[in-house]
């Protein structure tokens, strides 16, 4: 069985080639993330590892914040501030490694969110779909979808584990062809 963190690295390194995949020249594009562009999304996901490790530390987060991320150092930024996070996270006792799973979805939805706004060829892992639909199904309700999340998306059987993943977070994966 693979561990909570182990999936962790696993979301992190997706989304750091996620990143990598990013032109300059398609900052200013819209994004899968209805309302964001290119740069806010890729803004957020490189911003976000700093962002967990204060909720970790049990600080307030902003997380509309503009981090002041400049173009092209995306990638970089996230690269840096995800290993420390990861660090933190294998410096958990064991029992509280569990909060990583948020983290995992979080990462694996802007994963696929990048690599559909951008066109990349980045290949996503669909055990990481997997965990992520997993946490997401036990914590997101019709209830508290306000903002971040529109209602779930209907997908035929035949659906992937990221178009079930993206599909559940209020995305519509075929209308976003990869």
């Amino acid at each position: 069985m693979t561990s909570s963190v182990d999936t962790l690295e696993a979301a992190l390194d997706q989304a750091g080639r996620a990143l990598d995949a990013v032109g300059t020249h398609q900052l200013d594009n819209p994004s899968t993330c209805v309302g964001w562009t290119v740069r806010e999304l890729a803004s957020h996901v490189a911003a976000s590892p700093d962002r967990f490790a204060q909720m970790a530390r049990g600080e307030e987060v902003d997380w509309a914040a503009d981090p002041g991320i400049a173009d092209g150092e995306h990638a970089s930024r996230f690269r840096a501030s995800a290993d420390a996070f990861l660090a933190g996270v294998r410096g958990l006792p064991e029992e509280q490694q569990g909060s990583a799973a948020f983290a995992v979805a979080e990462y694996a939805v802007h994963s696929w969110d990048l690599v559909h706004s951008t066109g990349s060829d980045v290949e996503l892992d669909d055990a990481v779909a997997e965990t992520a639909l997993a946490t997401m199904q036990q914590g997101l309700t019709d209830e508290n979808r306000s903002g971040a999340f529109d209602p779930e998306v209907p997908l035929p059987d035949d659906a992937t584990a990221y178009e079930r993943l993206v599909a559940f977070a209020g995305r519509n994966p075929r209308a976003f062809p990869g």
